[in-house]
């Protein structure tokens, strides 16, 4: 007799965006998780569904576009799987959620909604979660000590030991968060991430309806965008990087329909400038931080290995510093969202004060973070967390040093001294 075939085991890694889908499903009809293409939006939705309508499918496309409320009545709780190939299934669902339907929606998608046209908002309806690659503290190469949900509580013990080295730092930037991706041999995954750039490139941004008549240049200016990971680089002087002495270069409107596309598809994610309320503070900057959406992405546009990284090469030193301060926003966003909380950067004009990470809270609490690629932390890199901490007041409830050091623990002065790899 046939042995029935065993099935594989369980490979899926806990999400942080996990904990929001069991606090908000309960009491939420339509929840759209957003984010670029491979980061796990599919895996993650359908372990919650009893239906997946996979619209990239054009068979699955036509028969729901021939019946909408037919398909999204099929079963108590419905995955509309790349709901971006047919628009209007976005406000299908809206009108059921108006109709007080008993079911439960979740939609999945690479490129924001339309604005304008015929798809609706849908706010107040479907609520949007944003999910990024795998921070490091979601990867199986940590264990995380330090939440940071207990960062807003007051007193949070600050422990644990890691054995994590720069280099482990390198191959976690250089191996990507794509759940699929990293899980590829070097050579194999070096060649998949450089087919995701070139599909961004060849595809998916014809596939918006835009027209790339020189895709050179519109790899260039990618290209100069992740040179200013972590960076307020003004996106003239990006412009300029791309095309240094080209008398042919792209218009500066060509160059920002670059930038809102990409950020359309979720490739660019910008940290935005903090402007506090209820607040003295002033003169701050309001320029975004750049990020992509994997530091990986930067390391393929730039031809950048773990050994580059730690060749100590004249620039190698600074741009690690600004990809592991990428790889440890990955991280902070997750969490962050987790905890009802968002990311922001603050940096006065001028650049006399400047804070590399915000964290602010839905009741407006803050934990502040400096990030350093050094294993050690003096008086030096606190100075403009406690100057913010004397801007806010006990608004700031914790300040935080993230590093390449092996234990976390707290300062005599109260700051947090927390390995990046301890974070979580």
């Amino acid at each position: 007799m046939t042995q029935p075939a065993q099935r594989p085991a369980d490979t899926y890694l806990h999400r942080y965006i996990d904990d929001e889908l069991d606090a908000l499903l309960p009491d939420l009809s339509a929840i759209a998780i957003d984010g670029p293409k491979g980061v796990g939006k599919t895996a993650t939705a359908s372990r919650r569904t009893d239906a997946i309508l996979a619209l990239d499918d054009p068979a699955i496309r036509s028969l729901v576009a021939a019946d909408p409320q037919f398909h999204l009545s099929r079963a108590d709780t419905v995955l509309i799987d790349e709901w971006q190939h047919l628009p209007e299934i976005w406000d299908a669902v809206r009108r059921a959620v108006d109709a007080r339907s008993e079911r439960t929606y979740l939609l999945t998608g690479s490129a924001s909604p339309q604005t304008g046209g015929d798809t609706h908002s849908g706010a107040g309806r479907i609520v949007s979660l944003r999910m990024r690659p795998l921070s490091l503290a979601e990867r199986p190469t940590t264990d995380p000590s330090v939440r940071i949900t207990d960062l807003f509580e007051p007193g949070s013990t600050i422990r644990g030991h890691t054995e994590f080295t720069l280099a482990d730092y390198a191959a976690e930037i250089c191996g990507s968060g794509l759940p699929d991706v990293r899980a590829l041999p070097p050579r194999a995954r070096r060649a998949a991430l450089a087919g995701y750039v070139d599909r961004i490139i060849d595809r998916d941004i014809p596939a918006e309806g835009i027209s790339v008549r020189r895709p050179a240049s519109l790899r260039a200016w990618l290209s100069a965008y992740a040179r200013a990971t972590s960076t307020t680089t003004d996106y003239t002087k990006i412009l300029d990087a791309a095309t240094p002495g080209d008398s042919s270069k792209p218009s500066k409107a060509t160059a920002l329909s670059y930038r809102d596309i990409l950020t359309k598809l979720w490739i660019l994610d910008p940290v935005h400038a903090w402007l506090p309320g209820f607040s003295q503070m002033t003169r701050l900057t309001q320029a975004s931080k750049h990020h992509l959406a994997d530091p990986a992405l930067v390391t393929t546009l730039l031809n950048i290995s773990e050994s580059s990284l730690l060749s100590g090469a004249d620039g190698a030193a600074e741009l690690f510093g600004r990809l592991f301060e990428s790889l440890a926003t990955l991280t902070i966003r997750a969490a962050g969202a987790a905890a009802e909380a968002r990311v922001f950067h603050l940096r006065t004009r001028g650049g006399t004060r400047e804070v590399d990470l915000v964290l602010e809270r839905y009741d407006g609490s803050v934990v502040a973070f400096e990030v350093k690629l050094a294993r050690t932390v003096d008086d030096g890199d606190v100075r403009h967390l406690h100057w913010l901490g004397e801007q806010i007041g006990p608004r700031l409830r914790s300040k935080v040093v993230l590093t390449t050091g092996s234990d976390a623990y707290r300062r005599p002065d109260g700051v947090c001294v927390v390995p990046l790899a301890l974070l979580g």
